[in-house]
């Protein structure tokens, strides 16, 4: 059987705390999530848990995340020489960009494909790293990964996902997962 791992991270500091977005592997990462398709579980990961993080995901058959190859790989590769970027990746983003020639956000997305929308966003998990908050960290990125998966999930069963576009009409766009 196939191990999918789909993931996503959280930071402990914003772009503007490390000097910009080109300094992404400076923000360090609070609380990472994962969930195998192999286990049928979520495994959550604080900072001191980053090495066994990073093993998940060097183990996946494929890892699928939204943003993944700019943002979540480039806050770990503070933490290791490997270049995860060579690891078997979706980045649902960047896929997305490459039909639409925009970005979308994965809010819009989940929204519009399956009528449900994020619990928080990333400005709010840094606050909470500040306030020693972690479990709520963890829940709010568990939930993220939850949407990434159901959405992945849709698009490789419907061959196509739904945003709207700045007028509110709703368009699909085609996916080949």
């Amino acid at each position: 059987m196939k191990n999918t791992v789909y993931f996503d991270l959280e930071t402990q500091k914003s772009a503007d705390e490390v000097g910009g977005w080109d300094k992404i592997s400076r923000m360090r990462m609070s609380v990472g999530v994962t969930y195998s398709t192999e286990r049928g579980d979520y495994r959550i990961y604080g900072e001191k848990q980053v090495d066994e993080l990073i093993q998940e995901l060097r183990r996946a058959d494929l890892v699928v995340g939204f943003n993944n190859l700019r943002f979540d790989y480039e806050v770990l590769h503070g933490y290791t020489t490997l270049d995860l970027r060579q690891i078997p990746t979706l980045d649902m983003l960047v896929d997305l960009q490459k039909t639409l020639q925009h970005r979308l956000s994965l809010d819009a997305i989940a929204a519009a494909t399956l009528g449900v929308e994020k619990t928080s966003e990333g400005m709010q998990a840094i606050r909470w790293f500040k306030e020693g908050k972690l479990l709520e960290i963890a829940e709010y990125c568990c939930y993220d990964v939850k949407i990434t998966r159901l959405v992945h999930e849709y698009g490789a069963a419907h061959r196509r996902l739904f945003y709207k576009n700045r007028f509110g009409s709703k368009l699909s766009v085609p996916v080949s997962w």
